[in-house]
């Protein structure tokens, strides 16, 4: 199933993804889910929503506006330096343990939403990657279990203002400018995904592809990363982790290809989709 956030009329609601079109979920259960991730947390939400998915559509593709996939994850977890090309071009050493940095809610948005290159920068650069959306929640889950705990999967830009990303040896600031990061456009489940289910990704610059990567590659997979994470503190249904970007990022490329005002980025995933957002400038 092809799940999603999104409003409409001003009014936020969440959907099944239908013939193209949106089923309201928000129309048959608001008097128990206000929103995709309370729906999540419940163990059984597919059996839930196998009553409602051959309902009538309630509105195209065309008719919304696309908000983060999680418009209010309690925890993004991100992921770097966890494919070897990546670690490579920013001559760096692969680490034992998975480098991790945190993005707040704020800085991300959804499909078809612009991406504000903030004033303060000249190197505002793109970073394609595979976002895991948690379910079951849980602490110290296991890596035999970790597949267990996973509502679905996601395409993500961590969009990232590469100075201010630099100016210490602490990320934070350079991956959480506002509306800078792109979360959609849905979350794939995993009845449409199993477990350990090769995935390729790829992001595309005004068409131009510019990076490829397939999840076998990953550096720390999946259920290390949940493993990992879930060691030092609980997941919770709407937790989103980021799983890292490959090599070819736009800093690093010869010459640098860094994102300005009018230039279109797709992140796709090919079990997911596509990702689109156009950059705009701040201000």
């Amino acid at each position: 199933m092809k799940l999603l956030s999104f409003s409409i009329h001003g009014q936020s609601s969440f959907g099944l993804i239908k013939d193209q079109s949106v089923i309201d979920l928000k129309k048959y259960f608001s008097d128990k889910y206000v929103d995709l991730k309370s729906l999540l947390a419940e163990d059984n939400f597919l059996e839930i929503l196998t009553s409602v998915k051959n309902a009538p559509v309630d509105y195209s593709l065309e008719d919304i506006q696309f908000e983060p996939v999680i418009p209010n994850p309690e925890q993004i977890f991100c992921i770097g330096l966890n494919y070897a090309d990546h670690v490579q071009e920013t001559q760096r050493e692969i680490t034992e343990k998975p480098m991790i940095f945190f993005r707040l809610a704020p800085s991300q948005v959804g499909h078809n939403q612009p991406l504000l290159r903030p004033v303060e920068t000249e190197q505002f650069d793109y970073e394609g990657e595979i976002a895991i959306v948690i379910g079951k929640g849980g602490r110290r889950i296991p890596k035999e279990q970790a597949w267990d705990h996973i509502a679905g999967y996601s395409c993500y830009n961590d969009g990232s203002v590469r100075d201010w990303q630099r100016h210490t040896a602490q990320w934070g600031p350079g991956k959480n400018f506002f509306q800078t990061g792109g979360f959609g456009p849905w979350l794939v489940t995993t009845d449409e995904i199993k477990a350990n289910e090769t995935m390729t990704l790829i992001t595309r610059v005004n068409g131009q592809e510019l990076q490829r990567a397939q999840t076998t590659q990953l550096i720390h997979d999946i259920p290390s990363l949940i493993n990992y994470i879930s060691t030092f503190t609980p997941l919770s249904a709407g937790d989103v982790i980021v799983s890292g970007t490959p090599g070819g990022i736009g800093l690093k490329r010869n010459p640098p290809v860094l994102l300005q005002e009018g230039d279109i980025v797709e992140i796709e995933v090919d079990k997911v989709g596509i990702l689109k957002n156009i950059v705009k400038n701040e201000g």
